[in-house]
């Protein structure tokens, strides 16, 4: 599984980019592998406010389905509309094909995430 340095992870598989006061928000590669390949995704609207832990999307593979879960507070400020078109952009790359990028609302959140070095050490316990 890769797992992209610099980045800030959930126990979910979900990753987050910080650009200035937006987060960048993913799925990290150890998901979508346990998905299989990935032919929905459902994101929010643009300006929609979600909290962390809440639902925020719906993915579809052949084999399963599971929301992600916002790993920060925030409101909608994009959505990867490339996704809706081909979801498979997930499987190809997931670090570079983001789903949404929400204005935090608290940046302490970040803090309650792993840092990529944890979130390694997390997998290896997983498997």
């Amino acid at each position: 599984m890769k797992v992209q340095k610099g980045l800030h992870y959930t126990n979910d598989h979900e990753w987050v980019k910080l650009e200035g006061d937006v987060a960048v928000i993913g799925v990290a590669d150890y998901a979508q592998h346990q998905l299989g390949d990935i032919v929905y995704v459902e994101l929010p609207e643009i300006d929609d406010e979600i909290e962390k832990e809440e639902a925020f999307s719906a993915v579809e593979s052949v084999k399963a389905a599971a929301d992600i879960y916002m790993p920060v507070s925030g409101k909608v400020v994009a959505i990867n509309e490339e996704l809706i078109d081909d979801p498979a952009l997930l499987n190809a790359d997931p670090y570079e094909n983001w789903m949404i990028k929400v204005e935090m609302t608290n940046k302490a959140e970040l803090d309650e995430l792993m840092t990529s070095e944890e979130y390694e050490k997390f997998l290896a316990e997983e498997e």
